[in-house]
């Protein structure tokens, strides 16, 4: 029998490896669908039904109800009801035909920062799309942030913990964001199932307050007679209050929080069986049902409960340090059905509050690394789930620590994160249309378009703060992105490597001798030029006049790109020049990936000439840097020596 003595130790670092393993490779069952023709069929369907997708998403759309009829209180005052009438116009005439376009035009979650994307090139498209980023992340981790300060509120307020846990807010919102992250990072299989449970619970339970509080409103008549005798004395003239609600609107914008939530949670649904990555039809149906019923469902209860909220709540109530702030609905539950019920009320609300963070996450988990990786602007680790998520923890602890878990400080920053990405949208969806032709949608759009902008310069005017906290989150993600990118600088970064069959017989033929290419950088691409290259090469390399060379030059598209694969094509020119052309984000990546395919393909290690480059080396490194060219030679030999670290392996590179 074997004592303890004999067991083996585990290898050394084995433990190091594991957790390493477990860190990168991410979370399988986040939906998130593989990209490219060549995605597996079964993976391809994978997903969930619409309705239950709907309660991911609603976790967040939902949830607002915890807040919203107290924000409408305290921005409308007695004309809450009217302005969130207005707001339930702008839902589903402006927002839902706005993000069910886009569903159409972008049905793989990028959400409207794709359909942008593809308006602009070079570095002026990437950073436009850094900047959305930033205000997508600002609209994401201040959902994260925003929402579990305001669930350890209602936790703080329920009248069996206020002694016990008042003063502790910080440290609840952290335990709950630190909760919403282990849930990531242990898996995500039952997370809409779980979301499923929640809205359910919980929009059945906000039915039961409106219901009471209509019933209340029914049996005391007066109450109504008060409150339009208010109006009256108040605002005087009906259209006032028309122009106060318009007015006010922009207050209440965080009641459109979830169409972004909607449109980037898309990979999870599921569509129909004849869908493919292109051209998922079944899925872009079903995310516009998904997007109709949300935005019907919101705004029924948005009314009723503000409704009910501004007739049945003193408006001292919903003041800071009143009993209804922050919780109107909460304050209801406990007032007309009693504490047993507001306490199952406040467990339903945080949780749900709590939870909302998750369609955050998943948005946050399907946009950057997206992007930014592909950017160049983030390590490869950024492409898999759990660091993202232990990094977007990280800054969610430091957005709450900074706000000191105050959700009215927050409010400013989120409504500006959610505003641009909508006029952003809605801008998108302008485009699109005009660029289909149909005149109709695009003056609507338009129109819309110009609703939100208003609404957007509005809330910047009125709550600065917002568009200075995107404006950081903004910075930080340009100022990491492009450090990121200048430390992955010399990063072999050509994702495939394609020969025609006319650059396949060239390498084929010069397989048989030793390989020799000459890096040239095309000019006028005459006899004369080709004819001077090659005698200046022999001279500068003293290489017998019986060897051959192959011409390779690149042609930098777009200099922005930091990884795109790579076309070879084969030529002859002027009957005797053999010329292999190449399109890149870069000469030297373009020319190092050739260089090692080559080898990879023949077995023999290719020689490549280049001259020396005149000029500053720091203003060639600039010009790689930004153009993608610069000073090729020492650049191409530093990605090869990346890429290949045996020297008896590497290619060649000769300079004179």
């Amino acid at each position: 029998m074997a004592t303890s003595t004999d067991v083996e130790a585990p290898p050394e670092g084995a433990a190091e490896n594991r957790f390493r393993t477990w860190l990168l490779k991410g979370l399988s069952d986040l939906g998130k669908q593989p990209s490219g023709p060549h995605a597996p069929e079964a993976e391809v369907h994978r997903g969930q039904r619409w309705w239950r997708v709907m309660c991911l998403t609603g976790v967040d759309y939902f949830s607002t109800l915890g807040y919203q009829p107290g924000i409408a209180a305290l921005a409308a005052g007695l004309l809450s009801p009217l302005a969130t009438l207005v707001l339930v116009v702008v839902t589903l005439a402006a927002a839902l035909p706005v993000y069910r376009r886009v569903a159409q035009e972008s049905p793989h979650g990028e959400g409207s920062i794709a359909m942008l994307e593809r308006l602009l090139t070079f570095w002026q498209g990437k950073l436009f799309v850094l900047t959305l980023l930033g205000f997508a992340a600002t609209d994401f981790l201040i959902t994260i942030t925003l929402s579990a300060a305001d669930a350890s509120t209602h936790l703080v307020e329920n009248p069996h913990f206020t002694g016990a846990l008042h003063g502790h807010e910080v440290i609840i919102t952290l335990g709950l964001v630190a909760l919403l992250g282990a849930v990531f990072l242990k898996g995500f299989t039952e997370a809409v199932g779980v979301a499923v449970v929640l809205v359910g619970l919980y929009l059945a339970l906000n039915a039961v307050v409106v219901l009471v509080g209509l019933w209340h409103v029914a049996t005391a008549p007066h109450v109504i007679t008060d409150w339009t005798r208010a109006l009256t004395a108040e605002h005087g003239n009906p259209l006032v209050m028309v122009g106060l609600a318009l007015l006010v609107f922009p207050k209440l914008a965080l009641g459109l929080s979830g169409f972004e939530t909607g449109v980037a949670v898309m990979p999870h649904v599921e569509g129909g069986p004849e869908d493919t990555e292109e051209r998922p039809a079944g899925r872009i149906r079903d995310t516009r049902k998904l997007l109709t019923t949300a935005a019907v469902v919101m705004s029924v209860f948005l009314i009723a409960t503000s409704f009910i909220t501004t007739l049945l709540i003193p408006q001292d109530e919903f003041k800071d340090g009143g009993q209804a702030n922050g919780r109107a609905l909460a304050f209801l539950a406990h007032q007309y059905l009693g504490s047993v019920f507001g306490s199952v009320y406040d467990a339903a609300t945080i949780g749900i509050l709590w939870f909302a963070g998750a369609s955050a996450m998943a948005g946050l988990l399907n946009l950057m690394p997206r992007y930014l990786p592909r950017y160049g602007m983030a390590p490869h680790w950024a492409r898999a789930v759990r660091p993202m998520v232990i990094v977007f923890i990280l800054v969610a602890f430091l957005v709450t620590w900074i706000f000191d878990a105050d959700v009215d400080a927050q409010g400013g920053a989120y409504a500006t994160g959610v505003l641009v990405l909508m006029t952003s949208a809605a801008i998108a969806v302008t485009i699109a249309a005009r660029r289909a032709r149909q005149r109709g949608w695009t003056v609507a759009f338009a129109a819309i378009s110009a609703v939100f902008g208003y609404t957007t310069a509005v809330n910047v005017v009125e709550r600065p703060d917002g568009v200075k906290i995107g404006a950081c989150f903004i910075a930080g993600i340009i100022a990491v992105s492009l450090l990121s990118r200048l430390a992955r600088a010399f990063e072999l970064r050509v994702t495939d490597v394609h020969l025609d069959p006319m650059a396949e017989r060239f390498v084929r033929d010069t397989a048989t001798r030793r390989i020799r290419f000459i890096a040239n950088e095309p000019d006028s691409r005459d006899a004369a030029e080709y004819r001077d290259k090659i005698h200046q090469i022999r001279a500068d390399n003293d290489i017998p006049s019986e060897e051959d060379f192959v011409f390779v030059e690149v042609t930098v598209r777009d200099p922005s790109d930091f990884e795109s694969a790579l076309r070879v094509r084969g030529e002859v020119l002027h009957g005797r020049y053999r010329v292999l052309t190449l399109d890149g984000s870069s000469i030297p990546n373009s020319l190092a990936a050739l260089l090692l395919h080559v080898r990879d393909l023949t077995g023999r290690r290719p020689h490549i000439y280049f001259e020396w480059t005149e000029g500053s080396p720091f203003a060639q490194f600039l010009r790689f840097f930004l153009f993608g060219q610069g000073e090729v030679a020492p650049v191409t030999r530093e990605v090869l020596r990346e890429a290949e670290p045996d020297r008896a392996r590497r290619p060649h590179v000769h300079v004179g």
